[in-house]
């Protein structure tokens, strides 16, 4: 793997890390997760990343179809995608109290932790828009192992979500998620101001 490629990996992995909302997500996985054991809690968090991976993976892949069917540009895509994630870093910028589902019972490695709190629209349509963007077989390749890691990273998260809280506290988890919004923000605006040149300029 060349220079090239490690840059763009590094990108979409560091990209992905932060649309997944890693912080806000460790935030929601510690609180549905109160009665859960420590044990009982990494095997969720296994189970989450597993739901996650094959989510990802399958629009990664779809994304192309679904511009298709639809009949939908990339460009347009591009900007609705881009107005979703930044309505998303906003909320996470200045969250909303909302109530929690009693989960204790419950399977909630998919709904909700998985879908919408880990990939949440604005995540799918970056996927989706990700997929369409990479025609050619290397850069599909290398961007498929930059989301895996990117999986693979948050999940180590959720695993060491209890250390994680000791060390850093929910006042240290608020304020990273915070700045994670802000991340996610520029990207947003990236996403729209990309879309608007290509539809306009190509």
């Amino acid at each position: 793997m060349n220079t090239e490629s490690l840059a763009f990996g590094f990108s979409i992995w560091l990209r992905f890390f932060f649309l997944f909302t890693p912080f806000f997500a460790l935030t929601m996985f510690l609180t549905l997760t109160q009665p859960y054991t420590e044990t009982a809690r990494r095997k969720l968090s296994i189970q989450v990343s597993f739901a996650v991976a094959i989510i990802c993976m399958a629009l990664f892949f779809f994304g192309n179809v679904v511009f298709t069917i639809f009949s939908i540009t990339l460009d347009a895509f591009r900007v609705g995608a881009g107005a979703l994630l930044f309505l998303s870093a906003v909320h996470l910028v200045y969250p909303k109290e909302s109530a929690l589902p009693n989960c204790s019972d419950e399977d909630i490695s998919v709904v909700p932790l998985a879908i919408p709190v880990i990939v949440g629209p604005a995540t799918t349509g970056a996927l989706l828009v990700l997929g369409g963007e990479m025609p050619d077989m290397e850069h599909r390749i290398t961007g498929i192992l930059s989301l895996a890691m990117a999986v693979v990273t948050l999940g180590t998260l959720l695993f060491l979500a209890s250390k994680i809280e000791r060390v850093l506290g929910k006042r240290g988890i608020g304020i990273l998620s915070k700045i994670t919004g802000l991340v996610l923000a520029a990207l947003a605006a990236q996403m729209i101001m990309s879309g608007i040149q290509h539809f306009f300029f190509t």
